[in-house]
């Protein structure tokens, strides 16, 4: 009795969908971890010394950098100043080679 029924076009084009909104996601924000967190956690658990079980990276650990030698300034870069600047050292460069050869 109930035959699932297919509904013609005109049917579908009358409904005002333009009206109608669909509702917003729903997203969990977890709270970022900070550089120092994640090098307290390193080097606390030894879960994050292996690789999927297999791969020790323990003396990897050991010799990373920590996070103050990392970081470095914003520099705006111009580009005609850079330009300038990796061409004239360029340049050098050649003129020492040069002078190098005849010597």
């Amino acid at each position: 009795a109930d035959i699932p029924v297919i509904p013609d076009l005109e049917d579908v084009q009358e409904e005002d969908l333009a009206m109608q909104v669909a509702a917003p996601p729903s997203v969990q924000v977890n709270r970022v971890l900070t550089y120092h967190d994640l090098d307290k956690d390193l080097m606390k658990y030894a879960a994050f010394q292996t690789l999927d079980g297999e791969v020790d990276l323990k003396l990897l650990a050991k010799v990373l950098a920590p996070e103050h030698e990392l970081r470095e300034d914003d520099v705006s870069w111009d580009w005609d100043h850079l330009f300038t600047e990796v061409s004239s050292e360029l340049v050098t460069e050649w003129d020492l080679g040069q002078l190098e050869r005849e010597d």
